[in-house]
């Protein structure tokens, strides 16, 4: 696989935080997509539910705590405009790509899963984060932290999705 990131061509000029975690497994995207949206250990909830009152003090929008059911393979989505778990599709293509968004009063957030699709497959997991306004870029690198070691979970879970089936 390579190191360049064509299928976020149009997005990385315009965001201001990139980062990308690698994972690899012997799985589709939709079932490694599937098991990381699943990652949600309590302590995860706890830094949700954390992370509403420090937007309340700051007074940003958010989006919700993620919805905690385990995603299925069947039930991802490329489809624009539908949602797996809290973020929204923006665009994908099967067992090649998945860009999702989510987008507050402060930021917008994306994620997006892409594939080399051999066996086993390398998947690297891309954040992009945009800021909308100056409390976004505060706001981040306070959660900064935290996301990297969520997405390494994510990343985990998603390797060992099949595992858990």
């Amino acid at each position: 696989m390579t190191t360049t990131l064509h299928e976020l061509d149009d997005l990385v000029p315009v965001v201001d935080e990139i980062d990308v975690k690698t994972a690899r497994a012997d799985l589709t995207l939709r079932e490694f997509v599937a098991g990381a949206l699943s990652y949600s250990p309590l302590w995860v909830k706890g830094l949700f539910a954390a992370r509403m009152a420090v937007a309340a003090v700051l007074r940003l929008e958010t989006t919700g705590v993620p919805d905690s059911r385990r995603t299925r393979p069947e039930t991802v989505s490329f489809t624009p405009g539908e949602k797996n778990a809290f973020f929204t599709v923006k665009r994908g293509e099967e067992d090649r790509y998945l860009l999702l968004e989510v987008t507050d009063n402060h930021l917008v957030g994306y994620l997006a899963f892409i594939t080399d699709n051999e066996r086993p497959a390398t998947f690297k997991v891309v954040t992009l984060v945009k800021f909308l306004r100056p409390a976004g870029r505060f706001y981040y690198n306070l959660v900064r932290p935290f996301h990297h070691v969520i997405i390494l979970g994510m990343c985990r879970a998603g390797e060992t999705s099949r595992a858990k089936r």
